[in-house]
């Protein structure tokens, strides 16, 4: 049995999960329900900035304040950017290195579209990635798309790193205690994990099953050589038979 419709179960199974870990990281800070409630960026402690929570904590949709542990979002905004001078409209308590610069607005920002991205090619490699589990073809044009969603979805978290780190000891150098979403961050590492794995074994559930079905005609193809050198004996006798034949009439004759 070809290892190609296994390798292409498995990388579905690896895809779906990506899905889903982005898609949990996505939602976070748009539904104020358990369990996306817990899940952000960055958390900061904002008491000294005024028009600010105690504590703000970031996610791809707003500032959200924090309740009993929980995010607390007010209105969304589809690609929140970790802006603390726009964020809270002052200068006032903010770390000096957010003031006079654009570096983590446009890193954020940019986020939110390359995470959707992402998504799309993701999904579109899951379904035709259903291919994979009869079809070479499937296997390779499932493994492309895939490598896509990997591209997109790698750079939205190194953004993110990038981002959210360097805003965590802004925040710790100019004396606030900041912190990192843990679960966002182990998510959307994770599924670059899945993506990757699931690339690679794509494409080599891909050549697996075209070595198998070369490995089939070959074989095939010895046996009708075998059964075209028999017909060739066959034929070679049944000549020389004739032959003989006719030697034995003429002396006769």
């Amino acid at each position: 049995m070809s290892p190609g419709p296994i390798l292409g179960f498995v990388s579905l199974v690896l895809i779906a999960g990506a899905l889903l870990l982005t898609l949990l990281i996505l939602i976070g800070g748009a539904v104020n329900k358990n369990p996306t409630n817990q899940f952000y960026f960055l958390q900061a402690a904002t008491t000294g900035i005024p028009g600010a929570a105690p504590t703000t904590r970031w996610t791809f949709w707003n500032a959200c304040s924090v309740t009993n542990g929980r995010n607390a979002c007010p209105k969304v905004h589809p690609a929140y950017p970790l802006d603390p001078p726009k964020n809270f409209g002052s200068t006032t308590g903010v770390p000096p290195q957010f003031i006079g610069t654009h570096e983590y607005y446009y890193l954020t920002r940019f986020m939110f579209a390359f995470v959707l991205i992402g998504a799309f090619f993701g999904a579109c490699s899951l379904f035709l990635g259903l291919l994979a589990l009869c079809s070479r073809i499937g296997s390779f044009l499932g493994s492309a798309l895939c490598s896509v969603a990997l591209f997109f979805h790698t750079l939205t978290t190194a953004l993110m790193t990038a981002a959210y780190v360097k805003g965590r000891n802004n925040f710790r150098s100019a004396g606030l205690s900041a912190s990192l979403g843990r679960y966002a961050f182990g998510f959307m590492w994770a599924a670059v994990a899945c993506y990757f794995i699931a690339t690679v074994l794509l494409c080599a559930g891909g050549a697996a099953s075209g070595k198998s079905s070369s490995g089939g005609g070959r074989r095939g193809g010895m046996f009708s050589r075998n059964r075209r050198s028999t017909r060739n004996r066959g034929s070679f006798i049944d000549k020389e038979t004739a032959v003989d034949g006719e030697r034995s009439s003429f002396t006769r004759a």
